[in-house]
């Protein structure tokens, strides 16, 4: 991938589609079809695509690369990341709710008395909301949900994010201290 200054992940190629070079693509966007007004994207085996056609196909978009002309071209980019440099996303302002996931990896996640609960790695959607991952030193990787209820407070400008830990599901409530359920093991 070309050296970009702040690597803002958009799109995954998935199968070719078709005999004409066209790609399926897991866009990142709100709006889809809209990958292809971001510039020319930047792959990380270090190719610059730009985008001919896009279209909607049920849950990804159905592209065609200039220079991608065939069914073998198309297949050979079957897992490529695409990037552009978060320069090149709006400049408009983004309502409170809103954010770019790059902004919010590496903040950390602390609750009301400043417990710390590790930073954000990543944050994922696999289709029932969003998920931010958290890892911290000694920790293993934990998932929590990117909603209202456990994510309280997003502060940009100081680094963190206020989590309520009991909603967030890193601590039970004080009603479940009682004992872990036994199930009964099934005997031969």
């Amino acid at each position: 991938m070309p050296k970009l200054e702040n690597p803002v992940l958009m799109a995954t190629i998935g199968a070719a589609q078709g005999l004409r070079g066209e790609v399926r693509v897991k866009s990142y966007t709100a709006d889809p079809t809209a990958l292809g007004d971001y510039g020319n994207l930047h792959g990380e085996d270090g190719r610059t695509f730009e985008i001919l056609e896009i279209r909607e196909a049920k849950n990804v978009v159905v592209v065609r690369f200039r220079g991608i002309n065939d069914r073998n071209a198309a297949e050979a980019l079957n897992g490529i990341d695409l990037y552009i440099d978060r320069d090149n996303l709006p400049d408009e302002e983004l309502e409170d709710d809103e954010f770019y996931y790059a902004d919010l990896e590496g903040l950390e996640a602390v609750d009301q008395d400043g417990k710390s609960y590790g930073t954000v790695s990543a944050v994922y959607d696999f289709g029932a909301g969003d998920l931010l991952e958290l890892k911290g030193p000694g920790r293993r990787p934990a998932l929590i949900p990117f909603s209202e209820a456990a994510v309280l407070e997003i502060d940009l400008e100081g680094g963190r994010i206020l989590i309520d830990p009991e909603a967030a599901g890193l601590t039970g409530s004080p009603e479940d201290d009682g004992p872990a359920p036994s199930f009964p093991r099934k005997g031969k």
